[in-house]
């Protein structure tokens, strides 16, 4: 019963996609490089319309990976051109700056003064 455990699980990990080697980030210089994203994601990643994603809170690797696969033209989906012509202009060490600044910030709805 075990085995069978391990055996699945391991072919659970293998079949997952291979994530990038991401640059180490800086949440500072990312929120500067973040801004054009903050049109349609909000300023620290929280958006106001339901049909842009969240990025406030997201795992760094993920957003990351997600931005390459968009440059590279390996995502898909309704806004994959405009996001792909909004990242064509920036290197691997920007896209983990960004990445950085959206993981760093408080996941949810921020909460309003």
């Amino acid at each position: 019963m075990l085995l069978r455990y391990f055996i699945a699980l391991s072919v659970f990990f293998t079949s997952l996609p291979l994530l990038a080697d991401m640059p180490i980030g800086n949440s500072d210089l990312g929120q500067n490089k973040a801004f054009s994203c903050q049109f349609c994601h909000g300023v620290t990643g929280y958006s106001q319309r339901d049909d842009y994603p969240h990025l406030n809170g997201q795992n760094a690797q993920y957003l990351f990976s997600a931005m390459q696969g968009y440059q590279q033209s390996e995502r898909g989906g309704v806004m994959a051109k405009m996001m792909q012509q909004q990242l064509s202009a920036l290197n691997d060490q920007d896209l983990a700056d960004i990445a950085t600044f959206y993981a760093v910030q408080k996941a949810g709805k921020p909460s309003a003064e």
